[in-house]
């Protein structure tokens, strides 16, 4: 009697178990159906940024800048939301990058120590001749948030504006207009950055630098060589300017 009524105990207990588990395994189910989808990841995810920003970082360490300040704003400024999308996966490397209408994005190096050179400081006023995808005026506006800068082709404009708003840089002032004759209703500038290769240092440029500002233009023939001139305006208003190094960018685009 006792042997019966242990083994009816035994086979409660396992048909409990059974429909326990098949209730778990429902329950889990269920919860699958109504989960909500797991968040969609970007092409170029946190951790891969993280990294190629880093190793980014080294390279230009690796050309001798050793500026802090500098250093610190290329880690910062998330150099991927300017590219589009078909390059964004080198967005990273030590390249330009086309963004489309003939134009680029520099070299980050080229981008660091052109920002470099013009000396700012939180209270400089900065003036950029060539907005292309935005992300100089980025660099700039980790400096100092009185930045200035004008795009010559209006869909690229427009879409450095939308860039620089959806990033947190709205205010940056943008122009849609021809660079060559600057900003003057806003000069003098203590710096002036100018992203496109001119056949000369534009007269209208020289006349909007502060005393003691700096200009930083690269300055040669379209396809012939051309060199990265710093332009400095001395407190008596005479000029000096510098050669830097041979490079190769776009030319300025003109109306």
């Amino acid at each position: 009697m006792l042997r019966r009524r242990r083994n009816g105990t035994f086979a409660s207990i396992r048909f409990m178990l059974k429909r326990c588990t098949f209730i778990s395994l429902l329950s889990f189910f269920m919860l699958l159906l109504h989960a909500p989808p797991p968040a969609l990841t970007d092409d170029f995810s946190a951790a891969r940024q993280r990294k190629a920003v880093r190793e980014m970082v080294e390279v230009i360490r690796a050309y001798g800048m050793h500026d802090p300040e500098i250093l610190r704003i290329m880690e910062k400024v998330p150099r991927h939301r300017f590219v589009p999308e078909e390059n964004r996966k080198y967005s990273y490397h030590d390249t330009p990058l086309g963004i489309g209408y003939g134009q680029t994005i520099s070299q980050p190096y080229i981008v660091a120590e052109m920002t470099r050179q013009l000396h700012l400081t939180p209270t400089s006023k900065v003036l950029e001749i060539g907005t292309g995808s935005g992300y100089q005026a980025a660099v700039l506006a980790e400096i100092t948030p009185h930045v200035y800068s004008i795009e010559i082709i209006e869909p690229l404009y427009e879409r450095a504006r939308q860039t620089l708003t959806e990033n947190g840089y709205e205010h940056i002032r943008l122009r849609h207009g021809d660079g060559y004759f600057g900003w003057p209703e806003s000069a003098p500038f203590d710096g002036i950055i100018v992203t496109c290769a001119a056949g000369h240092i534009p007269p209208p440029l020289i006349e909007q630098l502060a005393a003691g500002g700096r200009m930083i233009i690269p300055v040669g023939k379209r396809f012939g060589t051309q060199f990265l001139i710093l332009v400095i305006k001395n407190s008596d208003g005479t000029i000096t300017s510098r050669n830097l190094m041979a490079v190769r960018f776009v030319p300025l685009v003109r109306q």
